[in-house]
């Protein structure tokens, strides 16, 4: 960031999907204890590519939480201090093995080859950040809205998604209601 606090120059304002929509073909999986194991791979591999940046790793989604089933797919964030500053960042992490997948404004994604961890890059203090941890967190405390959240995945991947973004906007209004309660209960 500049010295007065905003980005280096405007951010992107389309959203760049590089290899375009992908049919969901993955299903939920038991959780297993290894994939705290490989998002601690993973946050090394990040902080050894990014050493010379100031970076926050944090594991989310379904994997990050114990006993909730999940696509085996390692979600990551990385809080970088300017998203606008790819050449902070993104180079390194394309030197670390991961791929551009996503472009889109305030967030980048980069994945391995095998799909399998996502990283999801945005600049510090962008509220998404704190949506994910304020979710993961609520999901690994509350045994009767990660009992919800998981039966509502189970029922949307008994259908077809010819693009995973669609599957994830399906869980949209449910994931607003856990969250909705999350801040209740913090008093928020």
């Amino acid at each position: 960031m500049s010295t007065t606090g905003e980005p280096r120059r405007p951010d992107v304002t389309t959203v760049e999907l590089v290899g375009g929509v992908e049919a969901l073909g993955v299903e939920l999986h038991e959780h297993d204890e290894r994939w705290a194991g490989t998002y601690l791979e993973h946050r090394r591999r990040i902080q050894h590519a990014l050493a010379a940046v100031d970076v926050d790793v944090e594991h989310i989604g379904s994997t990050s939480v114990p006993g909730l089933a999940a696509k085996p797919i390692i979600d990551v964030v990385v809080v970088v201090d300017d998203i606008t500053a790819e050449e902070d960042y993104l180079d390194a992490l394309l030197a670390a093995g991961y791929e551009l997948r996503v472009r889109e404004p305030r967030h980048r994604l980069v994945r391995t080859p095998a799909r399998d961890v996502h990283v999801h890059v945005y600049g510090r203090g962008d509220p998404a950040i704190d949506e994910y941890l304020l979710l993961r967190d609520h999901l690994r405390s509350d045994a009767e809205d990660r009992a919800l959240y998981e039966s509502t995945k189970r029922a949307l991947l008994s259908e077809r998604w010819d693009d995973t973004n669609a599957y994830a906007d399906a869980k949209t209004e449910v994931i607003d209601a856990i969250k909705a309660r999350a801040r209740a209960a913090r008093g928020r």
